[in-house]
């Protein structure tokens, strides 16, 4: 984020803002966990294939006894997700959806062939629930989660996060439209979160802080 708080733009552009270190510092992160998890506005706008592109990460992972790239999952409440995107042009790990019965019959029928597909029929994904399918059918004990803003929120709020990976970058943004790392929303969260630092190191005229989240 900004040194304002800004995670992105008023118009969600992709972020681009950030240096080369902090862009291998997120497939360092991802390259960490069993499930890399993305919220599917944030999958859209940045059109990403949730890879590990780097031939020694993946010999680390294997070396971990880990399969050479982490399941890929997509959270969708309205399930209209676009089956052309990059992600679905590439098979190198599983792709799991999960979303509620409000997915359209058509989305449901293209997308069943590219990925497995859990429906849930509350209006939202319970993410608590789709953690421990994941546990249980996938034997993922590790997510990242790479956003978005509304994803991380709402994991926020049902105190699911372990641990936050905060590259602070140095610009300043302004404005009341762009997101800041838990959304647009003028609420508060229902209850503070507290987080105690772990670790820090300043590259260039960045700053990389791991926290590690307090549980309620």
């Amino acid at each position: 984020m900004t040194a304002d708080g800004k995670i992105t733009t008023r118009t969600f552009a992709p972020v681009d803002f950030t240096s080369r270190e902090d862009k291998a510092h997120l497939i360092r992160q991802r390259a960490l966990a069993d499930a890399v998890l993305i919220g599917y506005g944030t999958l859209k706008r940045d059109n990403v294939r949730l890879g590990i592109p780097r031939e020694e990460l993946r010999e680390e992972r294997i070396a971990r006894k880990q399969t050479p790239y982490p399941l890929r999952v997509i959270v969708s409440n309205e399930g209209k997700i676009d089956p052309t995107l990059n992600i679905f042009q590439t098979d190198f790990a599983p792709i799991v959806i999960f979303s509620t019965t409000r997915m359209p019959r058509r989305y449901q029928t293209a997308l069943r062939k590219k990925a497995t597909v859990h429906l849930s029929e509350s209006t939202s994904v319970d993410l608590a629930w789709m953690l421990q399918q994941l546990r249980r059918e996938y034997k993922v004990r590790s997510v990242a989660c790479e956003g978005g803003a509304q994803l991380f929120r709402a994991l926020l709020e049902r105190d699911l996060v372990d641990q936050l990976n905060l590259t602070i970058a140095p610009f300043l943004f302004g404005g009341r439209d762009a997101p800041t790392l838990t959304g647009l929303s003028k609420q508060f969260l229902p209850a503070s979160v507290r987080c105690s630092l772990k670790a820090v190191r300043v590259v260039g005229d960045e700053l990389f802080a791991t926290y590690r989240i307090l549980h309620r």
